[in-house]
């Protein structure tokens, strides 16, 4: 049976939209640390692809691995599971281009990082930006409120640290920014989707209320190759 993108979206960007900056080329590969921490695989299910990632991040490191769905081999240890959902689009969502947003660049990376600090969206490091489309917006000049793009397996393209500084929440800078990342996914005829902490319950129902649906649970998990 073919799996499904979705089902294996971290090594499905790795594989394919973002193997340029994918560390390793076997069937365990990960992302630089200053882009994002995940890892990926090509099947969790192969001890070969567990040796490809070891060899790549080191011994004695931990790894973050999405969608975690088999014990590692001997020698791995899960260190930190972490329950999450999975959401994609359905013809409920509307989509449209956010007229006052700006995309946001390397040159912004110090008042996104800001931002980030403040709100705590997810992992976000200094060159997460090179993943994909972000974009902002700003009042007095000042970066209040970002979403943008992570992963992209063939097909789709996952919408990520959407987040708005507490003195601007209650406005739908958050909707709109989702609206019209999801508008630009669109456009590529890609499929919108997203990941949010299980116990994030408050995201995930203005997710759903969009026109998100769960489409399942995963376990993201940081595990420690052997050392």
């Amino acid at each position: 049976m073919t799996q499904h993108p979705l089902d294996n979206p971290v090594w499905g960007s790795l594989a394919t939209t973002h193997a340029h900056l994918a560390e390793g080329s076997g069937r365990g590969r990960r992302f630089p640390a200053d882009v994002s921490p995940f890892s990926g695989l090509a099947d969790q299910a192969d001890p070969a692809a567990w040796d490809d990632l070891a060899a790549v991040a080191g011994p004695g490191v931990e790894v973050l691995v999405p969608a975690l769905a088999v014990e590692p081999p001997a020698g791995f240890a899960v260190t930190r599971p972490f329950p999450g959902v999975q959401l994609v689009a359905t013809d409920a969502l509307r989509t449209e281009p956010l007229p006052d947003a700006v995309e946001l660049g390397e040159d912004d990376v110090p008042e996104v990082l800001d931002l980030v600090a403040r709100t705590r969206p997810g992992p976000f490091g200094p060159r997460t930006v090179l993943l994909g489309r972000y974009l902002g917006v700003r009042e007095g000049g000042r970066l209040v409120a970002m979403a943008g793009e992570r992963l992209r397996p063939t097909g789709a393209t996952e919408i990520s640290a959407v987040c708005t500084d507490p003195a601007a929440r209650g406005r739908g800078l958050a909707t709109a920014l989702v609206r019209a990342v999801a508008h630009g996914v669109r456009e590529r005829g890609e499929l919108p989707f997203l990941h949010a902490a299980a116990q994030n319950v408050r995201a995930i129902a203005l997710y759903e209320h969009l026109g998100f649906r769960r489409r399942r649970d995963v376990d993201f998990a940081t595990v420690r190759t052997p050392s």
